[in-house]
């Protein structure tokens, strides 16, 4: 794929009560700021100023263009040796570098849809990607310029588009010549290194009826029927379960069917998300066992579990999320940390407190200067 590098940063305007050229007014929120949490005249290297600049940004997957270009200005800006790998036609992933061949910090600029505007609101931000995961790569960039202060160049930064549907950066970015020996990846964890992430495997369950008029249903057969005994009996299905892991689980996310109310239904199917913990060999054969002639099951994109490296003076636990990891083994030993919770990612109500937000600076700075000294 081309690779292009970026140009120099833009200009930024004053806050009219702040006398500092990077000043984001009002941390680039729509929404009046409350007083109490009125932040307006933090520097950018403010890691609540720099998420908020972020947040304003509409990024969902596929419309990443704008973000990734202030990203890769503001780096480029600061000194980095930036590189903008094209993904498909006005995306990119975002590479920053210095000296290589230590730890690179990546997460993704993608977001789920809608796009929700950034507030402030009960000691915590809000917005779509506070948490997953705008923010982490706003604590990442902050951390980063932070180890280059103390005098500490081994470090790079990585920040992938189109995770939430794909991955496509991702894959494409394990093509880049990567030197660093350790891959600290962000997702929201709630500030605890994750010592291990379940797969995911995406399945899809079809039955067939045959189509007749609603007034003579005798004529036809409903393939709705057999679709509901099928989710009926799922939750029997025995799937596989792990020591560290936990359980498999699946997530029945859609079902679509039918063509009118006055046509008998000729056709049902539902997608699914199975979580997995292991090997999906066994978990492909329960499925096949379980759908066996009452229906038909197609399986597609497909993320391995894994286990993680960790490192002594941190809290850990399993995530039961997948994330691009899997994806990026040219970047180094894998390790899994980001401030928030993944229980309000995806949701109206996203949130990071900023308590966690502005520690998980020293969090990752801590992480590196760990991984590097060993």
């Amino acid at each position: 794929m081309p690779l292009t590098t970026t140009g120099a940063s833009g200009s930024r305007k004053r806050h009219k009560k702040c006398r500092n050229t990077q000043c984001v007014k009002h941390l680039a929120l729509a929404a009046p700021l409350a007083p109490q949490a009125a932040l307006c005249c933090r520097y950018m290297e403010d890691v609540v100023a720099l998420t908020a600049e972020l947040l304003s940004i509409p990024s969902t997957t596929r419309e990443e263009g704008a973000v990734v270009d202030l990203v890769a200005r503001r780096l480029v800006s600061r000194g980095w040796n930036v590189t903008v790998q094209e993904v498909s036609p006005g995306r990119g992933n975002v590479w920053a570098s210095r000296r290589g061949g230590g730890v690179t910090f990546s997460t993704h600029l993608d977001t789920v849809p809608p796009h929700v505007a950034p507030r402030l609101d009960a000691g915590a931000l809000y917005g779509r990607g506070a948490c997953d995961a705008k923010g982490i790569a706003a604590a990442m960039m902050v951390a980063a310029e932070q180890l280059v202060a103390e005098g500490e160049e081994r470090v790079d930064l990585l920040f992938v588009v189109g995770e939430e549907r794909g991955s496509d950066g991702a894959r494409l970015a394990n093509q880049l010549p990567a030197t660093s020996r350790y891959l600290v990846n962000g997702e929201p964890t709630e500030s605890l290194l994750a010592t291990g992430c379940k797969g995911a495997l995406r399945a899809t369950v079809r039955t067939r009826g045959r189509a007749a008029h609603s007034a003579y249903p005798q004529l036809g057969h409903s393939a709705f029927p057999a679709m509901f005994a099928l989710l009926g009996d799922l939750e029997r299905v025995a799937l596989p379960v792990d020591d560290r892991l936990g359980a498999t689980t699946v997530n029945v996310g859609t079902i679509a069917g039918g063509a009118e109310a006055n046509i008998v239904p000729a056709h049902c199917e539902a997608e699914m998300m199975v979580r997995l913990v292991g090997d999906p060999a066994p978990v492909r054969a329960a499925l096949d066992a379980w759908v066996r002639d009452r229906g038909a099951i197609e399986y597609g994109s497909f993320i391995p579990a894994q286990h993680f490296h960790t490192v002594p003076g941190f809290a850990t636990a399993p995530m039961a999320y997948t994330s691009d990891i899997p994806l990026l083994g040219r970047w180094g030993t894998p390790l899994l940390f980001g401030p928030g919770s993944i229980h309000v990612a995806h949701t109206p109500h996203e949130h990071i407190p900023l308590a966690e937000l502005r520690d998980s600076v020293e969090a990752y700075a801590r992480l590196a200067r760990t991984l590097l000294a060993s």
